[in-house]
């Protein structure tokens, strides 16, 4: 804050537009300082004299200046204002003194009365008569100087100085009175000012002469003293003035009155003309009028005045509140402004005298400001402590200026800062993380969960959008998986979810807001799928082929509690969906055999007896316990024999199921197909190999060096029921010392179990010494070859969730015309499942 003081003297009555002074040029400010700081002036008083032109930096006269008017009798006259700059504030005091010139002419109260006078013949030479005194508003040399009496012979003017300057004047008789030859005298009294060129006031005197009262009145005192407070009541006594005549009769009755009434005394003051006493009777106020003089005159029937002066002083009261005026306030205010910075500047002014006119300042309750004096009366208004328009948004700041009189006077001024927002807070979640869940096969589009955050900032700080932060699913973007609304934090589904396929999956949200630069958090949102119903169990052992039949053996001694088997089935659901249970549907027989719900065991209940059936056909029923419950449905054949011979007898007798399963038809197709076109190529290779490379193959057949044989094609599910991928490709290597290797076959894993074919009359025994008829394999590559197409055969079956046994794959061998290839791949069919 800069502060500097000028002074002008400017002569009164200049015109409107005229120069008073380059404030400019005085204060040393550019004038682009003037036009960015808004330089304006600033001032307490209803009338504006002056004004600011800050494109040339002068100062000029804005209003006719009076200085009458403005200061009356009191010199030297000036009147002062502020000149008020912004960014940075700057505030500087002008003061501007009104000279005098002779704009007023001496002027007499009563000119178009004439003053009378009465006085008696006897009166001695050398009385005075007091005149009427003129006024003249110009001070100093164009004041009021001197009076001249009209020429005559019998009397002279005396002049007399009052003590503030002014000046009275007396006539005063120089030679006595005659009546006789002069009963009337009109004499003119003249008042001349000291200006250039002179000016000057007339008033008439008439003389009436009268005989015989030649005493006049006489004051106690030539001067009385008094004082009253300021806002004294109409009526109120002041003082009471004394005079006496030494005349007798009506010569010595005296009547009072007010002669010399400097001002407005005459609209404050008034005497009782019989008694002397004078009283309030205007409005007294100490910030118009400090004292006031009067002149009292006491006169008698004959004429004869005498006079006095009174002199009244005037008591301050406190009677004026300070006024508080605000010349700058500055709102709204940024939230990350530091401490001190400047919310307003004021000023506070209160027109009473001494401690009813000092004054202090202070912030009402407990905010975080302060104010500071700088010039005189002025003050700045400045934050004491940082701001967080989170905690408050704004503050009603009220502001008290209180007066040291007694009672203290005060008033107040209140103002509403706002405070501006600053992206200072990010996003906040209402927890660290959280859990949604959603049911498996869904609708694309389905909403899953919403997210949502708050910020304190205001408006577009406050504006938060959500995104999907980049992440991988199963190897997969998350976005492939869930999409996020940026608007209102709904996470939806892609797809449809399959929960034998994905459990769960974990996504990261980024709340962010719309500030500059932006901030943000992210939160952790666990989506857990949960399961469906929506698989039917699988019976994993005995396996159910249409071509040929499995045959369980009871030997008839068997024992009550006689385990005949046990289905094994799975379901790829969880929970209660996957608990399977296990009832027999039907049965040959169902008082011979029972099924274990729980554990799928199939025991005798009974003893069997020759009466029983040797043919037993069961129907287990396995259900889950989802809701609705999904089913399958097994057939268990049991033979009721105590060998093997008599349980192939009976098993050419056994009905075969006629319907075959078209899909398994489908693939038998297929790979009827895929085994051709392999052996045919094969089968070029190796006659190429014979021909071209007969040494080199027997030396493979010693080595190690692997051979990369064909790969199978991809197969896909072309039923779709299954929850893996659709499409997988089985790699088989096998090397040509394969028959030398550690690859295990399994083997049947109990002799109950027996393979059976309805196409064919013979036993295994039959089988197997038909095989001794053919002729060696004729190389290691050969042998190579049909392990490799025994492989790609057995895991094609086992992708699509099916078990053939040997005799479903004796049916392609006529093709193939390699027997060998039943050796190799019987073993591999006829185990047991796990």
């Amino acid at each position: 804050m800069v502060g500097g003081q000028i002074r002008y003297s400017i002569p009164e009555e200049m015109k409107k537009g005229s120069v008073i002074g380059n404030i400019a040029q005085d204060l040393g400010l550019d004038l682009r300082r003037l036009r960015s700081g808004r330089a304006r002036i600033v001032n307490g008083e209803n009338i504006q004299y002056t004004e600011l032109k800050t494109d040339k930096g002068i100062l000029v006269v804005n209003d006719k200046i009076d200085r009458e008017q403005l200061c009356g009798d009191v010199t030297p006259c000036s009147f002062s204002f502020e000149v008020i700059l912004e960014n940075p504030m700057e505030l500087h005091r002008i003061t501007v003194e009104v000279l005098d010139i002779n704009d007023h002419a001496p002027v007499f109260p009563n000119k178009d009365k004439p003053n009378t006078f009465k006085i008696g013949e006897l009166v001695p030479v050398g009385m005075q008569f007091p005149l009427q005194s003129a006024e003249d508003l110009d001070v100093g040399q164009n004041a009021l100087k001197d009076y001249i009496l009209s020429p005559n012979e019998y009397f002279i003017l005396r002049q007399h100085a009052n003590p503030d300057g002014s000046k009275y004047v007396e006539m005063v008789l120089q030679k006595p009175l005659d009546r006789e030859r002069h009963p009337h005298l009109s004499l003119k009294l003249i008042a001349v000012d000291g200006g250039t060129p002179q000016r000057s006031g007339t008033v008439n005197i008439d003389v009436t002469v009268l005989d015989a009262n030649d005493n006049a009145p006489v004051f106690n005192q030539s001067l009385y003293k008094t004082a009253v407070p300021e806002n004294t009541m109409r009526g109120t006594a002041v003082i009471t003035v004394n005079a006496t005549d030494a005349d007798s009769g009506s010569n010595g009755f005296i009547t009072y009155s007010l002669s010399k009434m400097k001002g407005n005394a005459a609209d404050a003051f008034s005497i009782d003309g019989n008694t002397g006493t004078i009283s309030v009777s205007g409005q007294i106020d100490y910030e118009k009028n400090k004292k006031y003089e009067v002149r009292v005159e006491a006169k008698d029937q004959g004429g004869l005045t005498g006079t006095s002066k009174v002199m009244i002083d005037i008591l301050d009261v406190n009677d004026n509140a300070p006024v508080i005026n605000i010349m700058s306030f500055s709102s709204p205010v940024s939230e990350d402004a530091p401490p001190g910075s400047t919310i307003a500047i004021f000023n506070v002014r209160d027109v009473d005298s001494e401690k009813n006119g000092q004054i202090k300042c202070f912030i009402t309750g407990k905010l975080p400001f302060k104010i500071e004096s700088t010039l005189t009366n002025y003050f700045n208004l400045i934050s004491d402590q940082h701001f967080d328009r989170e905690s408050i948004s704004e503050y009603n700041i009220t502001i008290t200026a209180t007066d040291l009189g007694s009672p203290p006077l005060s008033s107040s001024a209140k103002l509403n800062l706002k405070i501006s927002d600053v992206n200072d807070n990010a996003p906040v979640f209402d927890k660290n993380g959280y859990s949604a869940f959603i049911t498996e096969n869904n609708s694309p589009g389905t909403s899953i969960f919403t997210v949502s955050a708050r910020d304190s900032d205001w408006k577009q700080n406050a504006r938060i959008s959500y995104l999907l932060e980049d992440s991988q699913v199963s190897g997969s973007p998350v976005s492939t998986y869930v999409s996020l609304n940026s608007e209102t934090g709904v996470i939806s589904a892609v797809r449809s979810f399959d929960y034998e396929q994905i459990k769960q999956l974990q996504v990261v949200v980024k709340a962010q807001d719309g500030g500059s630069p932006p901030l943000s958090s992210n939160v952790s949102v666990k989506i857990v799928i949960q399961d469906q119903n929506d698989n039917p169990p699988q019976v994993l052992y005995p396996v159910q082929t249409g071509g040929s039949l499995v045959a369980e053996m009871v030997p008839r001694s068997a024992d009550v509690g006689y385990l005949v088997t046990k289905v094994v089935a799975v379901d790829v659901d969880s929970g209660q969906n996957a608990w399977l249970s296990y009832k027999l549907q039907k049965a040959t027989d169902r008082a011979l055999f029972e099924v274990g719900s729980q554990n799928g065991e199939i025991r005798s209940i009974r003893q069997v007896s020759d009466k029983d059936a040797v043919k037993q056909r069961l129907t287990v029923i396995v259900e889950d316990n989802g809701q609705p419950s999904r089913s399958a449905t097994v057939i268990v054949n049991v033979v009721v024999a105590d060998s093997f011979p008599e349980m192939l007898s009976e098993f050419t007798d056994f009905p075969h199921d006629k319907e075959y399963n078209d899909n398994l038809t489908f693939y038998l197709v297929l790979a009827l197909a895929v085994v051709s076109f392999l052996f045919i190529t094969s089968l070029v290779v190796i006659i190429s190999v014979k021909i071209y490379r007969w040494r080199q193959s027997r030396i493979l057949y010693h080595s190690s060096l692997p051979v990369i044989p064909y790969y199978p094609p991809r197969y896909s599910d072309t039923l779709g029921t299954g929850t893996l991928p659709h499409v997988y490709n089985y790699e088989v290597c096998r090397t040509t010392d394969s028959r030398k290797s550690d690859c295990k076959f399994g083997r049947a894993a109990s002799q109950n179990v027996l393979i059976m074919d309805p196409s064919s009359t013979g036993t295994m025994q039959q089988i197997q010494s038909e095989k001794n008829i053919l002729d060696e394999p004729d190389s290691p590559l050969e042998v190579s070859w049909i392990l490799h197409i025994a492989s790609s055969i057995v895991d094609f079956f086992q992708h699509h969730g099916q078990c053939p046994n040997s005799s479903d794959l004796i049916e392609i061998l006529p093709v193939l015309k390699y027997w060998e290839f039943e050796k190799l791949v019987s073993p591999v069919f006829t185990a047991s499942p796990m």
